[in-house]
């Protein structure tokens, strides 16, 4: 593809670790301990420099960290619920106190533009004031028995360990939704960042274990582990983890869901996610475009909820590929600590060939590449830019069928409603979904059980930006199992059935009679 060259990025590396250490320190990190002989280089995407070095560690030593994680959980277990929600809200407090901080090191490490790094932590709030409702709403149930003089009833108790493996894009959001209700929930928590975006894991450790102490809380409730895949073995393998929360691409899913089977371990699998928007002949199409736009174009492309697939009705293709494209034109690219910029670097070379790769494919399949797809100079040879690509298709190609980590938009054409659902429901993952459309009828066929398969599907908006009131997550390659809102707590939690007999009786349930 071809290259254009806006304004060169002024912010060199120097000033951009200095940014991230200042952050780092004000967070309560000692960054002159962050070096180290097995030493992992934190990249920043903005120049492809290094902002810091940290130690890494081996197995051994997260075994180390499972073990203390599994001490502190026998004592965290027998703390009543809405006293482990104080902590909690404590965390809410401190993550609101250095908003700003945390956002400047999701900027440095991933790239995201203010408000979308600024809104991560906010997420990260949000998901803390869930959490402290919810320490005093952990129901069970009370359930009518057939023996007269029986209760009958259901209890949910603390499970332990719980592993958090989280991906380079969404470096703090999705520990706050697995260790807020963890928490509550009565369990502690092992966290393996990226090993490429580890410093605002380390800043919002930081800030935990600051206030577990002011709360006179157990030590090691929550440990940052910066290693591997190597490293992190233990985290899948050990007994003494019955729960691990990772989110990743499906291949990361296939590789650890039967190791954690094998030990008959629980898992919460956040993968792949080729998310897909019908749109209608009755849409709203000033609405649909500004949904469109946001939610493929969004973080550059790097959500697991981005919008990849576009599946539009034929009478309204030609005025939705022509306002999208036009949207597309007037995105500005580059520094995204910069006022205005509405799309931030790619995270490195491996994710710009990726992209590069898939609209060559597209177009040897029959694709026109219609806006976008050129790297855009912004002075820095290790910094990859890129404009949002979109690319209509004849078909839903092989290209079409995979998730391509990167802002390429397919647009694809159905006549009938039912075409449209095959063309969505035709691939392997299952997250989020969405149609545009101002027809009841319509809209009600996608939400039901011959509509959309994913886990989320929205009606008249993108398919990013979910709230954590809702369990998130999604079907087939996507991984299954929900984090963050609703009932999600239960998966970290374990169920008793209890029946209490206060009769003087001891009657047999199914009339069965043993005299």
């Amino acid at each position: 593809m071809t290259t254009t060259t806006p304004a060169t990025l002024t912010r060199s590396t120097e000033q951009l670790r200095r940014r991230a250490h200042d952050a780092l320190r004000t967070c309560g990190v000692d960054t002159t301990t962050l070096p180290g002989a097995d030493r992992i280089d934190v990249r920043t995407p903005l120049t492809g420099g290094t902002v810091a070095t940290l130690a890494a560690i081996g197995p051994g030593e997260v075994e180390a960290a499972i073990e203390q994680a599994h001490q502190a959980f026998l004592a965290w277990r027998s703390v009543p619920a809405p006293v482990r929600g104080q902590l909690v809200k404590r965390l809410g407090e401190l993550l609101s106190e250095h908003k700003e901080h945390l956002a400047d090191l999701i900027g440095v490490e991933v790239g995201k533009i203010a408000s979308e790094a600024l809104g991560e932590v906010q997420e990260m709030i949000d998901i803390c004031d869930y959490a402290v409702g919810l320490s005093r709403q952990l129901e069970g149930r009370t359930m009518p028995s057939e023996r007269p003089g029986h209760r009958l009833m259901e209890t949910w108790h603390p499970l332990g360990v719980v592993a958090v493996i989280s991906a380079f894009n969404f470096p703090a959001a999705v520990w706050a939704w697995n260790t807020a209700v963890a928490l509550v929930c009565g369990d502690t928590v092992v966290w393996k960042p990226s090993e490429k975006t580890p410093l605002v894991a380390l800043a919002s450790a930081a800030l935990l274990q600051r206030a577990a102490r002011e709360l006179h809380a157990p030590e090691h409730l929550n440990t940052v582990v910066v290693t591997d895949a190597t490293g992190a073995a233990p985290l899948i393998d050990s007994p003494l983890v019955p729960l691990v929360s990772a989110t990743g691409s499906e291949r990361l899913g296939a590789q650890i869901a039967p190791r954690i089977a094998a030990r008959f371990g629980r898992a919460i699998l956040e993968l792949g996610g080729n998310n897909a928007a019908v749109v209608t002949p009755s849409a709203d199409l000033d609405l649909a475009v500004r949904g469109i736009v946001f939610a493929a174009a969004g973080t550059a492309g790097q959500r697991c909820t981005t919008l990849r697939r576009l599946i539009v009705h034929e009478s309204v293709t030609d005025e939705v590929v022509t306002r999208v494209a036009a949207a597309y034109r007037g995105l500005q690219v580059g520094d995204p600590f910069e006022a205005g910029t509405l799309v931030g670097p790619l995270f490195g070379a491996a994710a710009h060939q990726a992209v590069q790769d898939a609209l060559t494919e597209a177009v040897a399949a029959g694709g026109t590449l219609v806006a976008g797809g050129e790297r855009v100079d912004v002075g820095h040879d290790d910094a990859y830019y890129v404009r949002p690509a979109l690319v209509t298709m004849p078909a839903q190609a092989d290209v079409v069928q995979r998730e391509t980590f990167g802002p390429v938009l397919y647009v694809l054409t159905y006549r009938e409603l039912d075409d449209a659902i095959a063309l969505h429901n035709g691939v392997p993952q299952g997250l989020s979904s969405a149609i545009f459309t101002q027809d009841q009828r319509e809209a009600e066929v996608f939400l039901s059980a011959e509509g959309s398969d994913c886990g989320i599907v929205n009606v008249n908006i993108g398919t990013s930006g979910a709230e954590i009131g809702g369990a998130f997550g999604g079907e087939k390659t996507t991984g299954g199992g929900r984090e963050s809102g609703s009932d999600a707590w239960r998966a970290y939690m374990r169920r008793a059935t209890n029946t209490v007999n206060y009769s003087r009786e001891l009657p047999l349930a199914q009339g069965v009679s043993f005299a």
